[in-house]
This record gives C-alpha cells, structure tokens and sequence, in this order.
C-alpha cells in the first residue's frame, strides 16, 4: 500500500511539471508559470509580485520597487486582490498585499521575439475591481501574437485617500493617488522585464475600462509615467465628476 501511494505522488508530480513552464529570469529572480497549449508555447505567469506589500509604514505611501528573490517562484497561482465588497457568491482572498501582476505569452524566453505589449487596468469606480476576472482572459490576446499583462493595484480609501496629515508626511507635499502610482511601478515593472516574456518594451499600450480608462487618462497626463508606454485606448472612461458643497444651502 506504501509503495503504491508513492508510485501515485510521483504521478502526480511528473504530471504536475509537464505543465509547468521553463525557468524564466526576471531582474528581480526567476519564475516559472504554467503551460496552457504546448503547441503554440501559450503560457501565463500567475500573481507575479511588482512591488513590496504596502502594509504598515508602507501604507498610504508610493509603492517601492520588489526587492530580489533568491530560488525559482512558482507563479501558477493569481494573487490576492485589494480590500473590497465582493459581489454575491464571489469568494476570492484579499489583501493590502495584492501588488500583483500577470502575464500571457507565446515567447517566453525569447527577448528577439519583441511582440506587441498591453497592459490591462481594470475598471470599478476606483473602488474595486481585480485584474483576472474570468471575463478578462489574456489568453486571447496571447494566441493572437499579443504580450498580455494585467494589474491589480490599491482601491478606495487604501488607494485613493487624501488628508493633510499624510500629505505633511510626504515629501512632495500631497497625498492620494496611491493606486496610479501603483499602476506606473507596474510599468516601470514592465519596462525592465517584459523582453523576457517576448515583449517589446518599446511597443507598449495601455488600456482600461470604466475606472480603468480614466486611469489610462490620468497616465497619459502624468510626467512620472512618460515613456512608460507607448500607445493607449480609453474605454468608456469617466473624466469628471460633479459633487455638491455640502456646507452649502441647496
């Protein structure tokens, strides 16, 4: 009975590393992801981590740049999402660390291929929202000869909170805007990393939806994010909003 339960454990795990991806090396450390068609070589790489958790001291500040790794990460696995209100029957994990990313390609390993580059920034009011919903499958875009990468980054009041004291803290003075920085230390991550997933870092667009596409505005305007990308598409983006004075009558 041992050596049977053995021989199944080995089974598995030969069956296991079939589907997982060669050895791939980020500036930060290497990482495997999983095969999804052996044929075209479509592969993802599931919650690679682009900046340190914003948690404790680190909260309500910029995001800094992940630190190195020693070892191989498997990352077979979509990170947690930032703190939100899930919609019924939706169970997912959430965390202040959810500085994750994506990606899907056909060229891994092959920094010559330079493919085309999109960058996905997910919509819902600022507030919610993850970057792998199931209605937002990269391997489409991959199989069509796309380097597809989708972000999750900091949402409502961890994201977006500005006070007086938190700007007394910062050195610029000001405060909120956490997730957009978020979203450019995505691509300062993407810039210095995607060649190895067959990417052209020179060839970049940036698109979103709702919430995400008045993030792709904000991007475009921001001196921080230049030459970051290269080509953006606004989808049913919101510019401005309109709030009452409250301390006023009617």
């Amino acid at each position: 009975m041992k050596r049977l339960a053995i021989f199944f454990l080995w089974f598995a795990a030969c069956f296991c590393l079939a589907d997982q991806t060669e050895p791939l090396q980020t500036r930060q450390g290497w990482i495997s992801g999983w095969t999804l068609d052996p044929d075209t070589g479509l592969s993802v790489y599931r919650g690679i981590r682009y900046a340190e958790p914003p948690m404790g001291e680190m909260r309500w500040k910029p995001p800094q740049p992940v630190k190195s790794w020693g070892g191989l990460k498997t990352c077979h696995i979509f990170g947690p999402i930032n703190p939100q209100t899930l919609p019924q029957g939706v169970n997912l994990p959430l965390s202040e660390n959810s500085l994750y990313l994506n990606v899907w390609t056909t060229k891994a390993n092959q920094p010559d291929a330079k493919l085309p580059v999109m960058v996905w920034i997910h919509g819902g009011a600022l507030t919610s929202g993850w970057g792998h919903k199931p209605n937002f499958d990269g391997s489409a875009f991959a199989s069509r000869g796309v380097v597809l990468v989708s972000i999750n980054y900091r949402l409502g009041v961890l994201g977006f909170l500005a006070h007086p004291a938190l700007s007394a803290e910062s050195e610029q003075g000001v405060s909120g805007n956490y997730g957009l920085l978020d979203q450019i230390e995505a691509l300062n991550w993407v810039r210095e990393n995607i060649a190895q997933f067959g990417g052209d870092p020179g060839n970049v667009t940036i698109f979103g939806e709702s919430a995400g596409g008045t993030s792709v505005a904000a991007l475009c305007s921001s001196p921080l994010a230049k030459g970051l990308f290269h080509q953006a598409i606004l989808q049913s983006p919101w510019m401005f909003g309109y709030t009452s004075n409250l301390t006023e009558p009617n």
